[in-house]
């Protein structure tokens, strides 16, 4: 609450007397005062107070002794203020008098004495909030019925200046409690407030799925929109909520947006890098290929983030691979437009990976393939091989000769123009060679297949029979390819 959390912590660091800070706009007793009201000082007090101080002085912030009396409940030091006739009208820089606090704080006997003592029942802070509002928000409940039961104030349930009545605010903080109470009082309301937000959307942003849930029970609208069009479920997406992002989905929650959301719910959550949100979502059958305002998919935006885990699962998650968005770029040239290297590689070992089983090149058993990654591999298994390749790239193949392969191999001219994009100097040609390779041992692997076999019978049949009989005689220990593994 603005202003009020300020005030409930204020004076923790004061110094006590005149060494106290000088800009606080009080005159040295005045200070003094202040500060035996913060630490419960009645003796303190009574000496000031027959020296003539100002018990109603102000600070930089207009906050008199009674303020920070009441915020701490120093029922004591109340009596003494009230016994004085300290004001209790008056209003900190936010608009706070002491009333407001007691109704904060809860403190239903100091609440009695400034009602007694005439304290305006009906004040607003600068933010239009009543007793009703600051009770609610704080789960003040027997300061709520103090008001509605004891003084019939029902009036006080109106909306403060952002469109929120008590329900609201107690909705925004998870008070069960308090939301029970008032359902009780008959003050439930469905009502928005001027951001187009529901108790039930402030519960969920705030992340309370105890009080989200028990306001579903109540009869509150899971799929409502707020004026921003943001959902229930996006927002607690953006922030990052799995327990509630789950509680909503098992709730049924619509996981379809609607047309006027930029953004699906999964969109969200790559943007926002939450990867188990992704994933509790993809388990929930949401639409993977799914397109947002810009007619991109979520792997368009893991591979614009360069997100390696985001864009393993999507892959594997089987997303379409061939998906253009508004400006025509598919995920793989939007990943090397903004020199992601890594994230290329992969999606190039997707689109072969899913080539080669489309051809039944590659087994396909009906359970999930948990060997399956799309990652860089730096296993020990394939460390031999790998090293051949890196021989065979960085000290053998000439500037286009890696192409060549890769023509033969049937790399397309789409991934091709990829992998040359990320160019570092004259002999970038030797690291793309090398990704190159490593890509189409990928796939060898995947096919479960002799990569040294068959890398020795490519380059012979792609005219490249000197660097044949050379990475022949370099893997002359040869390699069990039921050995190789992809990490």
């Amino acid at each position: 609450m603005k202003g009020l959390n300020h005030l409930l912590h204020a004076g923790k660091k004061a110094t006590h007397g005149a060494t106290a800070a000088s800009h606080d706009g009080l005159l040295p007793d005045e200070r003094e005062f202040q500060y035996a009201a913060k630490m419960n000082n009645l003796e303190t007090m009574e000496k000031l107070f027959k020296k003539n101080v100002n018990i109603n002085a102000v600070d930089t912030l207009k906050r008199t002794a009674f303020h920070f009396a009441v915020a701490r409940s120093h029922v004591s030091v109340v009596d003494f203020l009230l016994h004085h006739k300290a004001r209790l009208d008056m209003a900190d820089q936010h608009g706070l008098t002491v009333i407001h606090l007691a109704a904060w704080t809860g403190n239903l006997d100091i609440m009695r004495k400034l009602v007694k003592a005439g304290a305006d029942q009906k004040a607003k802070n600068e933010e239009g909030m009543n007793v009703l509002h600051f009770a609610a928000q704080n789960n003040s409940v027997k300061i709520v019925d103090y008001v509605l039961q004891d003084l019939h104030l029902n009036d006080l349930n109106k909306p403060d200046r952002n469109g929120r009545k008590p329900f609201l605010l107690a909705s925004e903080k998870g008070h069960v409690d308090m939301i029970n109470n008032l359902i009780t009082l008959k003050l439930f309301t469905s009502e928005k407030d001027k951001n187009g937000e529901t108790p039930f959307y402030l519960s969920v942003e705030g992340g309370h799925e105890k009080c989200a849930e028990f306001l579903l029970e109540a009869g509150s609208d899971i799929n409502v929109l707020t004026q921003n069009n943001s959902s229930a479920l996006q927002v607690a997406i953006q922030n990052g909520h799995l327990s509630l992002v789950t509680f909503l989905i098992d709730k049924n929650i619509d996981l379809v947006p609607k047309p006027e959301q930029k953004n699906s719910p999964l969109h969200l959550a790559v943007i926002n890098n939450h990867l188990p949100v992704v994933k509790s979502l993809l388990d929930a059958n949401h639409d993977i290929n799914s397109l947002n305002h810009r007619q991109e998919t979520p792997l368009h935006l893991a591979a614009d983030l360069g997100n390696v885990e985001l864009v393993e699962v999507l892959l594997k998650a089987g997303c379409d691979l061939k998906a253009v968005d508004k400006h025509g770029k598919t995920a793989l040239a939007v990943a090397s437009r903004s020199n992601h290297a890594l994230i290329v590689d992969m999606i190039i070992k997707a689109e072969r990976y899913y080539a080669m089983k489309q051809e039944h090149l590659v087994h396909s058993d009906d359970g999930p393939d948990f060997s399956l990654s799309f990652k860089q591999d730096h296993s020990t298994q394939t460390k031999h091989i790998r090293s051949s390749l890196w021989n065979l790239a960085y000290k053998q193949l000439n500037p286009q000769e890696w192409k060549k392969l890769a023509l033969f191999w049937k790399f397309t001219g789409e991934q091709i123009r990829a992998i040359e994009e990320q160019w570092t100097g004259k002999k970038s040609y030797q690291e793309h060679g090398n990704r190159m390779l490593l890509i189409w041992l990928h796939g060898m692997l995947l096919a479960r297949q002799n990569p040294v076999k068959h890398i020795y019978e490519d380059l012979v049949e792609a005219g490249f029979q000197p660097l044949a009989e050379h990475i022949r005689g370099a893997s002359s220990t040869g390699m069990d390819s039921r050995k190789c593994a992809i990490s």
